[in-house]
C-alpha cells in the first residue's frame, strides 16, 4: 500500500528531474544573439520554462515577425540539441527515481518537444522509469490540462489518483486545470516566492524531501534497493 493515495506520479522534466535550467537559459540567449536580437535576461526565461516553444518565445519576443519566430526557433533547437549539450540528472533525482518506480508508476509531462525528451533521457539513461511521457508535440502546451488528462486516459487513471510535481507554477497549474494534486519542487526555474502563487499541496527541496514526504526515506535502506 502506497503511503499517500496516488497510483502514479507525474514529473515536469527540466529544473524538476534534469538540472537543465541553466541550459535553457544559455541555449535561448544564443538563439537570440545568432538571430540578431538582444539575448533575453536569466530572469525572463527562467520565467517561461515549462511552457512550450512558441509560447516562451511569444512571451519574452512578442513583437517579432513570424520569419523571425522561426530563426529564433531554428537557432534555439539547434544549439539545444546539439551532442554537446548533454543532460543530466539532479544527483537526488538519480538516486530516488528507482525506489519511486516500486512504489509508483512513473510519467513525464514537460514542455519540451519529443526530440528534446527523447534526447534527454537517453542522455541520462533515464528511459526505462517511465511507464508514458508527453511533450508539447503530442498535447497542448501547460497550463492546459491536455498532459495530465492524456496520461491518465492511458493508464485508465482519474486526475485525483495522480500526484504531479514541478519546479514552476505553470506545472502547478497544469495539475489544478486538470483536477489532480501538485508538490511544487524549489530546485528550478521559479522560486519558492513565485511558486506560492499557484496550487499545491507541499512546497519541498527537491526528491529527497518528496520521497520523505511520501513515506518513502527509509526505502533506500532496504536490501534490494541500489543507490545510484
Amino acid at each position: 500500500m502506497n503511503p499517500k493515495p496516488y497510483k502514479a506520479l507525474i514529473f515536469d522534466w527540466d529544473g524538476t528531474l534534469a538540472d537543465s535550467t541553466a541550459q535553457i537559459v544559455q541555449s535561448m540567449q544564443h538563439a537570440a544573439q545568432a538571430a540578431g536580437f538582444p539575448a533575453p535576461s536569466d530572469d525572463a526565461v527562467r520565467q517561461v520554462i515549462g511552457l512550450s516553444l512558441d509560447k516562451a518565445l511569444n512571451t519574452v519576443a512578442p513583437n517579432i515577425s513570424a520569419d523571425e519566430r522561426e530563426q529564433l526557433v531554428y537557432h534555439y533547437r539547434r544549439h539545444y540539441l546539439s551532442p554537446a549539450n548533454r543532460t543530466v540528472l539532479f544527483a537526488e533525482a538519480a538516486q530516488w527515481l528507482p525506489v519511486f518506480k516500486q512504489h509508483y508508476w512513473l510519467t513525464v509531462a514537460t514542455g519540451k518537444s519529443r526530440a528534446g525528451l527523447v534526447k534527454s533521457l537517453a542522455d541520462t539513461a533515464s528511459a526505462g522509469y517511465f511507464m508514458a511521457t508527453r511533450t508539447v508535440d503530442e498535447c497542448a502546451s501547460k497550463p492546459h490540462p491536455e498532459m495530465i488528462l492524456s496520461l491518465c486516459d492511458e493508464l485508465g487513471l482519474q486526475p485525483h489518483e495522480v500526484l504531479m510535481i514541478g519546479d514552476t507554477t505553470h506545472d502547478l497549474m497544469l495539475a489544478s486545470n486538470a483536477g489532480a494534486d501538485a508538490v511544487a519542487v524549489n530546485t528550478g526555474a521559479h522560486d519558492a516566492a513565485t511558486l506560492q502563487q499557484a496550487p499545491h499541496i507541499a512546497l519541498l527541496g527537491g526528491m529527497a524531501d518528496l520521497a520523505h514526504w511520501l513515506g518513502l526515506s527509509g526505502s533506500l535502506n532496504q536490501p534490494n534497493i541500489k543507490n545510484i
